[in-house]
């Protein structure tokens, strides 16, 4: 068993799946895409006596960035995501925000790009770049806990949508492709929307596989 205790909370106006992933041992915890209602969240860390220490995006969709800029004013802290997908955060009209909400810009703090491997939390993690819902998409994978946060790449019996601007069916065929065959099949997912899966049983009925 990993080091890592991990909180769902379904927030925001598409009910999206944020996580707060605590280390058990310190008590510092990162944010994965704080979707919305930055009160919730705040209240959540207080309630497992968490210390944010960043905020990680699986991608710059508004539905999972609405409380981001609250978050990392109140805690000080800084902000992760792909560096694809910097476009995508700084315009309103490509993440969506201006046709829902208040339109949003956001910049991160640090880029990251495929393959890096860094410790947030005291907890290691591996990015995976999988482009196809917007280009700068990616999933983190705990490795200890051999849990992976799949944002809206790979769902349960699903992927994510395509047609949105920067979308390709290619690339998030690619993206799942690669998901299903590089990582263990005892890996758990853990979606940006919906619920919880694992990579052997989309490996045996994903429709998109």
């Amino acid at each position: 068993m990993g080091q890592a205790a991990i909180q769902q909370m379904v927030i925001g106006m598409i009910s999206t799946n944020c996580y707060l992933c605590m280390n058990k041992e310190t008590k510092d915890l990162f944010i994965v895409d704080p979707a919305d209602q930055a009160d919730l969240i705040v209240n959540m860390v207080d309630r497992v006596g968490g210390k944010p220490c960043a905020i990680l995006l699986t991608h710059g969709h508004f539905d999972h960035i609405m409380a981001a800029e609250d978050l990392r004013k109140k805690y000080k802290i800084p902000v992760y995501a792909h560096e694809a997908e910097e476009q995508t955060l700084g315009d309103a009209s490509r993440n969506q925000s201006g046709g829902w909400a208040l339109p949003v810009s956001l910049k991160a703090d640090q880029w990251l790009t495929d393959g890096q491997v860094l410790t947030v939390a005291g907890l290691p993690l591996q990015v995976f770049h999988t482009p196809g819902h917007t280009p700068g998409s990616c999933c983190y994978l705990l490795t200890e806990e051999k849990t992976l946060l799949s944002g809206d790449t790979l769902f349960y019996c699903s992927v994510g949508r395509t047609d949105f601007p920067g979308g390709s069916s290619r690339q998030i065929k690619q993206s799942l492709d690669r998901l299903l065959s590089e990582l263990p099949g005892d890996t758990t997912v853990l979606p940006g929307h919906g619920e919880s899966t694992t990579i052997d049983f989309e490996k045996g009925n994903n429709p998109y596989a």
